[in-house]
């Protein structure tokens, strides 16, 4: 009995031992190639094949003793597929913590309300660590690989901040603003103001584009909504600046001209009635919610005052008088939505 007590003793401080040695292993930081170390798991990989990972990724580690003690750890089925970033300092500790818990190393590109697809396409091939893997399509090609053939891309991307992983792929970044979009314009047009002369979410999403251009200022895009709801209600072209510009493409210099707007094409809002045939710009949450919910007026006019806000008026003759109090010196310029030709 005495000498299975002692056995037994001396395997306890063994395990004792050797539970001290794992912890100060555990808590020793770790040796790395460099500052910082990226590690990205694959779906699927298994437990060794992550501890392996780890080494092969710059860590100097043991894969055996890795993997042993993520599997002694108990969490080792929690283990977690990602892309990561282990700084000078980690320790095997934080390793488990961060794979366990999913604690990916993301990076962020940001989609601005009002961008167009073209400024959007290129915010996203400057984003770092993208699988750039839209490049080289075109943009009929790119909406085809994003299941919707025959689409034009053109306002169709949510403006919002989207997170990603390291080598994450470019076309789901663009699926994730694509499907944000349908549901936002989706919940927008259930909520619609019944009153509104628009027949589609498609009619919504181009005049939202619109409004979202013609003003940055919360304040006004209700009213901004109202005057191109009353100009479509009697057949009135809506004679807005930004679809002329963005219809003229590269050939805009930042002037427009009394011949820009003379100028016949889809988007030219003054030679032709009604919604251009597409969006002309990203539009965001602020701007679906005033296109389908105008301001009641009887207003067919909008000036901008110089200070972001605009001047409305119900009457050519009103217009007129705001173009003068508010753009002197500028009678030879188009003003907003309404300038009498």
């Amino acid at each position: 009995m005495r000498r299975i007590g002692h056995l037994l003793g001396v395997l306890l401080v063994l395990l004792l031992l050797m539970g001290a040695l794992t912890a100060w292993w555990a808590m020793r930081p770790l040796t790395l190639r460099n500052q910082t170390v990226d590690v990205s798991i694959e779906p699927q990989t298994t437990v060794r094949g992550i501890a392996q990972v780890v080494a092969d990724s710059g860590v100097d580690v043991d894969p055996d003793l890795l993997y042993g003690f993520f599997r002694i750890s108990g969490q080792s089925r929690k283990l977690r597929a990602g892309s990561y970033e282990i700084s000078q300092g980690e320790t095997v500790l934080d390793l488990l913590r961060k794979f366990s818990r999913g604690e990916e190393s993301l990076k962020a590109v940001g989609l601005i309300e009002g961008w167009t697809f073209k400024q959007f396409r290129a915010a996203l091939a400057k984003a770092p660590n993208l699988n750039h893997d839209s490049a080289g399509l075109s943009d009929a090609e790119l909406m085809v690989r994003l299941g919707k053939p025959g689409v034009a891309p053109e306002g169709r991307f949510f403006p919002d901040t989207y997170t990603y992983g390291k080598g994450a792929s470019e076309l789901r970044v663009m699926q994730r603003a694509l499907e944000a979009m349908d549901k936002q314009l989706a919940a927008a047009w259930a909520k619609r103001d019944v009153s509104i002369v628009l027949k589609t979410p498609d009619e919504a999403l181009i005049l939202a584009s619109i409004v979202e251009k013609e003003t940055g200022k919360e304040s006004d895009r209700g009213m901004i909504s109202s005057v191109f709801h009353n100009r479509m209600r009697i057949n009135m072209p809506l004679q807005t600046d930004p679809t002329v510009i963005y219809g003229m493409g590269d050939a805009f210099d930042g002037n427009l001209r009394r011949a820009d707007l003379q100028t016949d094409h889809p988007w030219n809002t003054y030679t032709r009635k009604g919604l251009p045939p597409t969006p002309i710009a990203m539009p965001g949450r602020n701007a679906l919610r005033a296109t389908l919910h105008p301001e009641s007026s009887k207003a067919l006019y909008f000036v901008a005052r110089g200070d972001g806000s605009s001047a409305f008026s119900e009457t050519l003759e009103a217009h007129n008088a705001a173009v003068n109090r508010y753009q002197r010196g500028g009678a030879s310029q188009p003003s907003n939505a309404g300038q009498a030709k």
